[in-house]
């Protein structure tokens, strides 16, 4: 799919996305990643969600951004409350949804100028 968003900064943007696949400023990027309006951090949550770990959740909370968007794949899914704990601990906020949803919304987020991530994975290949 293809996304658009008018915009007059440089922050990093969801342009498309596909299987396995997401466009960030019309730039391909493969496989599971972390976004922020300023650092594209690639080869996150290697496992997939079925190997979702605390730590994934560590490196997402490191961003130092006040909310992180969790996209789970084609559908929405829930990791465990206890792998989420680095980022309720540390008091930062988050909303677990589909790949699509989170793209959507961290554009629209970044777009506003907040203090956004996406935690962005895809489902494991058939």
């Amino acid at each position: 799919m293809k996304l658009n968003l008018d915009r007059n900064s440089t922050a990093n943007v969801v342009t498309g996305y596909g299987p396995g696949h997401l466009l960030i400023n019309k730039v391909r990027h493969d496989g599971n990643l972390l976004l922020t309006a300023d650092r594209v951090v690639t080869g996150w949550a290697p496992g997939g969600f079925a190997g979702l770990t605390a730590e994934d959740f560590a490196a997402a909370r490191e961003l130092g951004t006040e909310i992180v968007i969790i996209g789970t794949g084609e559908r929405q899914r829930f990791p465990a409350p206890a792998l989420l704990r680095p980022l309720i601990d540390a008091r930062v906020g988050f909303e677990i949804m589909d790949l699509a949803a989170a793209c959507r919304t961290y554009n629209i987020l970044v777009g506003e100028s907040r203090s956004v991530a996406a935690a962005l994975m895809f489902d494991a290949a058939a």
